[in-house]
């Protein structure tokens, strides 16, 4: 089962023996019997130069630092790279192109392309995602600032900032302490949901572009109240996914470069949890 983040599609999840949602890599020779942790643990495989040895496999998955192997302190280091080049990006986007929301919108647009391309892509390129970062973050930021320089919604975007601080600490406290637990059905229930409100939110910018208004009315009043709640709700149960990815990465022994991954999936998320909070917030106080 894929994981699904609100924009990307990136490393997948699947189901092992006890129904929770796996850290996804392509197959590799051995089975169960030669690996009790074959099928559930990909990294810990003979042909993968980070696996574990015999005696760690059958023991529960170690979280010491090894070399070449992912860390915690190499998730922090690569996700502060890319939330600062967002933020730099930001920083440019709110100076410079507040009143030229044109090229704000041609900076989104490549951004989302690039986007796209490193989630096809096998392999992390750190290039092509602080690039992504760069260009999201001046999207963001020009956009932040035109709506900053609206007088009733003053101060909005600064009360996003924070709400998605809060939902981020939110989530990893429910998810540390298990309040929340990333299943193979709650991964699978995510992704239809994930996919529903995708699909509405491009058939009411449809019907925005080509019959004017509101289209639907999913981003005003009462109704876009709720889709707005909607989307803030499921952008941080995918932050769930993002922590169940990197501890699992981490566990299992994920080459280092697969936290240039966990850092993309990180920020995407972050980024959709705070255009749908700015979004919910200018409704409230328009």
């Amino acid at each position: 089962m894929r994981s699904s983040n609100p924009v990307f599609s990136r490393r997948g999840f699947s189901r092992d023996n006890n129904g929770y949602a796996g850290f996804n890599a392509p197959p590799q020779a051995g089975g169960p019997a030669a690996n009790p942790y074959a099928g559930t643990n990909p990294y810990a495989q003979p042909g993968n130069p980070y696996a574990q040895d015999a005696a760690q496999a059958t023991q529960a998955p170690s979280y010491a630092p090894q070399t070449g192997r992912m860390t915690m302190d190499d998730v922090v280091l690569r996700t502060g790279m890319t939330l600062g080049t967002v933020i730099a990006g930001a920083a440019v986007g709110w100076i410079f192109l507040t009143k030229s929301l044109g090229f704000a919108v041609g900076a989104g647009l490549i951004a989302m392309v690039l986007g796209f391309v490193q989630s096809f892509k096998r392999k992390p390129s750190p290039a092509l995602i602080l690039t992504y970062a760069a260009f999201e973050g001046i999207f963001l930021g020009a956009l932040s600032g035109a709506i900053n320089d609206i007088p009733k919604l003053s101060g909005a975007p600064m009360q996003a900032v924070m709400g998605t601080m809060a939902v981020f600490v939110a989530m990893l406290v429910a998810y540390k302490t298990r309040i929340v637990r990333v299943t193979a059905r709650f991964t699978r229930y995510l992704l239809i949901a994930m996919l529903g409100f995708v699909l509405l939110s491009m058939v009411n910018m449809l019907f925005m572009v080509f019959g004017g208004g509101d289209g639907l009315g999913f981003r005003s009043g009462g109704l876009g109240i709720l889709f707005g709640v909607v989307g803030v709700v499921l952008g941080a149960l995918c932050l769930a996914l993002d922590f169940k990815q990197i501890e699992d990465g981490i566990a299992y022994g994920a080459p280092r470069e697969e936290s240039w991954l966990a850092a993309f999936g990180l920020t995407v998320t972050l980024v959709w949890i705070y255009t749908e909070l700015l979004r919910l917030i200018s409704i409230l106080r328009d």
